[in-house]
C-alpha cells in the first residue's frame, strides 16, 4: 500500500513512518509549512519550525523515503489563524489545533494523497480507528494517558475510511524506543507544548498587536461592583484566575464576559458550576448516538456523563448528571460513548450566539 505520512519533525510521526516502511508498505513523508516570518520563513520557535522540518526530512532520509515541504501558510493564516483572533475579541476561548485539523491539515493532506496516488494518509495522532460492519468508528487510544481523539472529532466515517493511525495501541514509550531501535534522531525530542504560530510568546501580545477595535472596559462581580478595569476583553477567559482583582476574601475568577457593553464579571469559584450549555456546528462521525454519553469539554479532561436533546441538524443541548467548573464558550465538547467517539461542536453557553469562524 503507498501512504502518505504527515512528518511534523517529532518522534511520534516519524515513528509512524518508520513502523509503515518496516511493515513493507511504500511511504511518501509530507510536512506542511503552516505559518511563516516576517521574510517567508519557517519560524524558530512553536511547532512547525525550520528546525522540525529539518528533522523530519532527516528521518525521512534514515529511513530512505521520498520527502516533502508543501505551503499552505495561506489557508492556515485565514482558517486558523484569523479565527484565533476573531474569537479572542468575541471574549471566546479558542483551540487552534482542532480548528487547523478540521479546516486545514486532513482536508490538504487527503488531496495531496490523491494527486500522489497514495491509498491511505497516516498521523502521529494517538487515537484508534475501528471498522464496524461498513462503517469506520474513532475510538479513544488503548493509553489514555496520551490519548488524542477529542482533536480528530470532526473527521467522519468516509474520511475515516481513507486515514491510518498506527499509534493508537502504543504507549509513548514505546514510541520513544521504536525510534531509538531505528536509530532515529527524534527519538528522545520533547513534545511541543506551544502553539505554532505563538510560540513562547504570550498569546495576548500576539492578538494585541493583530485586533482592530479598542475593547478596554471594566470589571465587575457579579453584582455590577466595579472592581477594577481592564485593556481587552481578549485577555480573558472563562475560568481564568490569574490577574484578576480580588482583594480581601477568596480568590475570584472570570465568570461571564459582556463583549457589547466590554465588562469581564468576576465571581467565587461555585459561580462558575454549569450542568447545561450547548454545542453549535456540530459533525457526528456515524449515526448520532443519544445513550450513555459522555462529554469531554477540553483536551483531556474528564469524562462528564450527560444527556443531549437535538435542536437541529447543527445544534445540540448538553445537560450533565453533574455540575461542572469552568465549561468555557469557544472551546470544543466532544461526545464519547465509552471509549467510541460520537461527535462534537463548539461550546455556547446561549444558542442563538453566532461565532465568526
Amino acid at each position: 500500500m503507498r501512504v502518505l505520512v504527515a512528518m511534523s519533525g517529532g518522534v511520534d510521526s516519524s515513528v509512524v513512518a518508520g513502523l509503515l516502511k518496516s511493515q513493507g508498505h511504500e511511504v511518501i513523508g509530507v510536512t506542511m509549512k503552516l505559518w511563516e516570518g516576517p521574510n517567508g520563513e519557517m519560524p524558530e520557535t512553536g511547532c512547525c519550525t525550520a528546525s522540525d522540518s529539518e528533522d523530519a526530512r532527516k528521518v525521512a532520509a534514515k529511513l530512505d523515503i521520498p520527502y516533502y515541504v508543501l505551503d499552505y501558510t495561506e489557508s492556515f493564516s485565514d482558517k486558523v489563524v484569523d479565527n484565533f483572533i476573531d474569537m479572542y475579541a468575541q471574549g471566546l476561548t479558542p483551540n487552534p489545533c482542532v480548528e487547523c485539523n478540521r479546516s486545514v491539515k486532513f482536508d490538504h493532506f487527503l488531496k495531496q494523497a490523491k494527486k500522489l496516488n497514495c491509498d491511505k494518509v497516516a498521523t502521529g495522532h494517538y487515537a484508534k480507528i475501528i471498522k464496524n460492519e461498513e462503517q469506520y468508528e474513532l475510538h479513544k487510544a488503548d493509553y489514555l494517558d496520551k490519548d488524542q481523539s477529542y482533536v480528530l472529532h470532526m473527521l467522519n466515517s468516509s474520511t475515516l475510511e481513507n486515514v491510518m493511525f498506527p499509534l493508537g495501541t502504543i504507549s509513548k514509550p514505546e514510541v520513544r524506543q521504536i525510534a531509538a531501535d531505528l536509530g532515529l534522531k527524534t527519538a528522545f525530542k520533547k513534545d511541543s507544548q506551544d502553539i505554532c504560530f505563538v510560540g513562547k510568546k504570550n498569546y495576548r501580545d500576539f492578538v494585541d498587536k493583530r485586533i482592530d477595535i479598542s475593547t478596554s472596559g471594566e470589571i465587575v462581580d457579579s453584582q455590577g461592583e466595579i472592581m477594577g478595569n481592564h485593556q481587552g476583553i481578549h485577555e480573558f477567559t472563562v475560568g481564568q484566575r490569574k490577574g484578576i482583582p480580588g482583594g480581601q476574601g477568596s480568590p475570584k475568577y472570570v465568570t461571564k464576559i459582556d463583549v457589547k457593553n466590554k465588562k469581564v464579571y468576576v465571581g467565587n469559584k461555585e459561580e462558575l458550576l454549569t450542568s447545561t450549555f450547548y454545542l453549535e456546528d456540530t459533525s457526528f462521525v456515524n449515526e448520532i448516538e443519544t445513550k450513555s454519553l459522555s462529554i469531554q469539554t477540553r483536551y483531556n479532561s474528564d469524562d462528564l456523563p450527560c444527556e443531549i436533546e437535538m435542536i437541529d441538524d447543527s445544534a445540540l443541548k448538553v445537560l450533565l448528571h453533574d455540575a461542572t467548573f469552568g465549561v468555557a464558550p469557544g472551546q470544543f465538547g466532544v461526545l464519547y460513548s465509552g471509549t467510541k467517539l460520537i461527535g462534537g461542536g463548539r461550546i455556547t453557553s446561549e444558542l442563538n450566539q453566532k461565532l465568526s469562524v
